[in-house]
């Protein structure tokens, strides 16, 4: 059997092979390991996914590609985590990056653009990703992501900055102020999910000026920061994986020709391409 995972910082979908039957789906919370410990990460995995863990010795194999395990330490918290549940398996970390790349481009050269809780860009060459000067995550960087998109609903909302219909409507469906975000914010774990929760609501006002003035601001900045820092980005097609990518792909695909970026695949969960690329790649 083998398990593979893709991770980002607010869910994690599991998927599961069993020879001769239809894969098996799970899911927990994100493992990022940049604010998970190795304790941490075991724990949410018990508590949240104990029937995966039924298979317990069965699974041979298991490739977890998330978000912040862009480095071998965070490749470790990761993998130990794991381990503890699945000590006979062999155990593979790596970036939620590389996982985009082999779940869109397969072994074809593109850029691979991440653009969900968080967001994040590389080049793929075909073998191995070239993350360049980006993910900055989420108070440096993040450009066009849910965070980002939450982080600005709530400052203009606070500022008295919003359409007073759109201000009505936002203090009705999220009763905040300034002392619940300061807390949520500062003062309490993952408080970039916690921004991207409001991401949600530019769905529910895309129709209007603001709302498309804050959409359009949002995704031509992660085009400009991210995807023209390359050179030669016009020569590759673009895929994007994340529920923003996926939410607002067509806002997406009209500022990306706009902008001479070739669109590639649009995809909200890459588990299921990822799952293919590992099984042809291990047949291989």
């Amino acid at each position: 059997m083998i398990l593979v995972a893709d991770s980002g910082s607010s869910k994690t979908d599991w998927l599961l092979h069993i020879p001769d039957q239809q894969p098996v789906a799970f899911k927990t919370a994100g493992l990022n390991p940049y604010f998970l410990g190795e304790k941490e990460i075991a724990k949410i995995i018990a508590d949240q996914a104990p029937a995966m863990l039924a298979y317990g010795d069965a699974i041979e194999e298991i490739y977890f590609f998330g978000a912040g395990c862009s480095s071998p330490d965070r490749h470790e918290i990761v993998s130990n985590a794991i381990s503890q549940h699945f000590p006979k398996a062999y155990v593979c970390v790596d970036s939620d990056l590389l996982g985009c790349a082999y779940a869109t481009c397969g072994h074809e050269k593109g850029i691979c653009c991440v653009m969900g809780t968080g967001s994040n860009i590389s080049f793929f060459d075909g073998e191995e990703i070239f993350e360049g000067q980006h993910g900055l995550g989420y108070v440096l960087g993040d450009e066009g992501s849910g965070t980002w998109f939450g982080k600005t609903l709530i400052t203009d909302f606070l500022y008295g900055r919003m359409p007073a219909e759109i201000n009505s409507k936002f203090e009705r469906a999220y009763h905040l102020n300034k002392d619940i975000v300061i807390k949520n914010v500062y003062q309490k774990p993952n408080g970039n999910t916690y921004l991207a929760s409001f991401s949600k609501f530019v769905s529910e006002i895309k129709a209007t000026v603001y709302g498309q003035e804050i959409l359009e601001r949002g995704l031509l900045e992660f085009i400009q920061t991210n995807i023209k820092s390359y050179p030669e980005y016009h020569k590759y097609k673009c895929h994007f994986v994340g529920s923003i990518a996926f939410f607002f792909k067509d806002e997406l695909a009209e500022l990306c020709h706009s902008q001479g970026v070739k669109t590639g695949k649009i995809i909200k969960q890459p588990i299921n391409d990822l799952m293919a690329f590992i099984l042809k790649r291990n047949e291989g």
